[in-house]
This record gives C-alpha cells, sequence and structure tokens, in this order.
C-alpha cells in the first residue's frame, strides 16, 4: 500500500514536450517553464543536482510510516527503501524497469501495468516543468484557475505513455501548487480522482523544493494522505546498482514463485511448473505463497495464468480458507463474479469468521 501511495504522492509531473500555445497575461507554456525554473533557483543549480536522498513521514489514516526513504538520480532511478540499511516489508523502484521486493515470501517481481506506470511516474527528477525536452511530454496551457485566492495557470500534461493529469502553477510565485489526476490507489480498484496539494517550498542548495504533499479525493474532499518531507541530502553517492532490487539468494520456494510469475502469460507452462515441483517436493507447504504469486498474475492482469493456479492451489489444499478467497479474488478482478460469489462463499464455509471473504462477499452485492 505505502509504495503505491508514495509513488501517486511523489508524482508532481513528469518532464515535458511543449506545446506554444497563448496563456492569460500574454505568457506562453515556454515563458511559464521558464519562470518555473527560474523561481526554483535557476536552470544551472537545478543543472547541479545529480541525485537526492529524502527523509519524510507519510500517514494515510490511521497508518503512519515515518522516516520514509526515497532516494532519485538522474536520469529515472529511484527507490524508496534504503538497501544499505535493515529492509522493511516492501519495496520498489526503478532501474530502467519497474521493479517491487516483498520480504513475505521473499521475492522480487519486475512489475507492468498499472504497477509499473504508478512507479514510473514517480521517476522525476525535481518536477516535470524542468526536463521537459528530455520526457516526451506534451503541455497544454488551457487557461486560468484560482486557488485560496491566488490565480494560477492551469496546464494539461499528458506523459508519453498517455497518462493524464492537470497541473497548477501559481501566477505571481511561478511554484506548482496543485496536481490532479485519476489513477488506481489499490492494485484493482476503481479510478479515484484526487488532488495532490503542493506546498511549503524551501532552499536546499540553492533549489526549492516543496516540503509537503497533501492528496485529497476530489469527490469528498477527504484528505487521502500526506507526505511531509523532513530532510534532503543534495548529491549523495549513489552506484547504479543501488536502484536494483535488493541481492537475495533465493530458497527453492522463492526460486519457484518467482519462476511461476515470469511464467504468467502462458498458462499451461505455469500449471507445469507448479505440478512438478508439487510432485518434486510432496511435504514443503506452498498455499501461501502460491496465493501471494496469483495475486500478483491477476495485478498484473494475467487473468487465465492466476484463476488456474489459484484453482490448482484450492484444490491442493481443500480445508484452507485462504486458498478459496484467494481463487475469488483472482475471479474478482477478471470480471467473474458469480465464480467470485461461490469462492467467497465456499471460504465462509471452510471458515465463517474469514473477514476478508465476508468483505469481498459484501462487495459484489
Amino acid at each position: 500500500m505505502l509504495r503505491s501511495l508514495l509513488a501517486r504522492t511523489m508524482l508532481v509531473l513528469a518532464g515535458c514536450l511543449v506545446s506554444s500555445s497563448s496563456a492569460q497575461n500574454g505568457l506562453t507554456v515556454e515563458e511559464i517553464v521558464q519562470r518555473h525554473i527560474d523561481a526554483l533557483g535557476g536552470r544551472a543549480r537545478i543543472d547541479a543536482v545529480q541525485s537526492t536522498i529524502t527523509h519524510a513521514d507519510y500517514r494515510e489514516g490511521n497508518f503512519i510510516a515515518p522516516g520514509a526513504f526515497i532516494a532519485k538520480m538522474r536520469p529515472y532511478y529511484r527507490t524508496i527503501c534504503d538497501v544499505r540499511g535493515k529492509l522493511g516489508d516492501v519495496c520498489e523502484g526503478y532501474d530502467g524497469s519497474a521493479w517491487e521486493w516483498y520480504a513475505d515470501p521473499g521475492v522480487t517481481l519486475r512489475v507492468v501495468g498499472a504497477a509499473a506506470a504508478a512507479t514510473r511516474h514517480g521517476t522525476e527528477f525535481i518536477d516535470s516543468l524542468v526536463d521537459y525536452s528530455s520526457r516526451g511530454t506534451h503541455i497544454q496551457l488551457v487557461g486560468a484557475d484560482v486557488f485560496g485566492g491566488e490565480k494560477v495557470h492551469k496546464l494539461h500534461v499528458t506523459l508519453a505513455d498517455g497518462f493524464e493529469k492537470d497541473l497548477f502553477v501559481d501566477q505571481k510565485s511561478f511554484l506548482i501548487v496543485r496536481d490532479r489526476r485519476s489513477a488506481p490507489v489499490h492494485a484493482f480498484g476503481e479510478a479515484v480522482q484526487s488532488e495532490n496539494r503542493i506546498g511549503d517550498y524551501r532552499v536546499v542548495n540553492g533549489v526549492l523544493f516543496p516540503f509537503t504533499f497533501t492528496e485529497v479525493e476530489m469527490a469528498s474532499g477527504k484528505e487521502m494522505n500526506r507526505l511531509t518531507v523532513q530532510s534532503m541530502e543534495m548529491n549523495p553517492s549513489l552506484p547504479a546498482g543501488f536502484f536494483a532490487p535488493p541481492p537475495h539468494s533465493p530458497t527453492p520456494l522463492q526460486a519457484f514463485l518467482e519462476q511461476l510469475y515470469m511464467e504468467r502469460t502462458d498458462p499451461r507452462s505455469v500449471m507445469w511448473s507448479y505440478r512438478e515441483f508439487r510432485a518434486a517436493t510432496p511435504g514443503l507447504d506452498t498455499r501461501s505463497g502460491v496465493e501471494f504469486i496469483g495475486y500478483q498474475m491477476a495485478k498484473m492482469s494475467d487473468f487465465s495464468a492466476a484463476i488456474e493456479l489459484l484453482k490448482a492451489n484450492a484444490v491442493d489444499y481443500p480445508k484452507s480458507a485462504g486458498a478459496q478467497y484467494g481463487l475469488g479474488r483472482a475471479y474478482h478482478a477478471a470480471g467473474k463474479m458469480n465464480e467470485a460469489r461461490a469462492a467467497f462463499e465456499k471460504a465462509l464455509q471452510i471458515d465463517p469468521g474469514f473477514k476478508k471473504a465476508n468483505d469481498g462477499l459484501n462487495a459484489l452485492r
């Protein structure tokens, strides 16, 4: 959860290939971008920043994560864990492609789809109005708006992968004060329209950086999450390998789970590997690991492989409510609501107090 929301929260902008539309007050997009760069500290000072480490506090409702770690380096490197210290439960990063690491069951996954998009959208360095020419993004000036009594320029941004959002630049300070987008919060959730309120700019090594990011749901005005920067380190010496997944020597089970994930586009290969490994290791409990990998397959939209794998898992562990719940969740993600209902009901037959299965069933009603 944290990694995904951090990615959304830290998504201020992505660099842009600008249009030359005219703005109110006679400013073009190019002129707004240049004034923004000047306001941050100027091109020379910005270009002097090659890497950063940010320590921040993160809050989502009652969930609080103090000391969140975010490292970034030009041109696109990013990670939200410090591989030099004790790792938490999850980590994600980008070293040319998006990856996720999970302490339990101890696997590294190269992700695609929405998960990869959330990660790569967080790789901009400084913000997207700074390095616009290198990002393949288009900006259109669509007019003006007013926030908190202050006039802002409204820019519509389309990233190179097609993702769209609106950005708001204060007409006096030329700092980015808000952005709006529509994106899922969690793996299988509906897209949520939200607004990031960006502020508390502070000078670090001659460059202005925002220190607060508050994401608010547009429909209700409810705060979804808040990230508050505590400190920033400029130009730490970080090799490219720092942004790779944490090194590990996988156990046979972990290697098996990673193999299933890599085969996820080919259900026949997945099931062959599953049966072979189960036959070779009859005493090994694979249930929870397979449930996890099946979920990850579904998260990548590889529903056929996920469903076949989780069906086999439920057959092999007939007394497990969790196995039935995992299968129901995959069915639900694939849009097979009747099958999802049957799986959730079977999970509750096994364990009437299984809250996740009950919640899953209620979501179908």
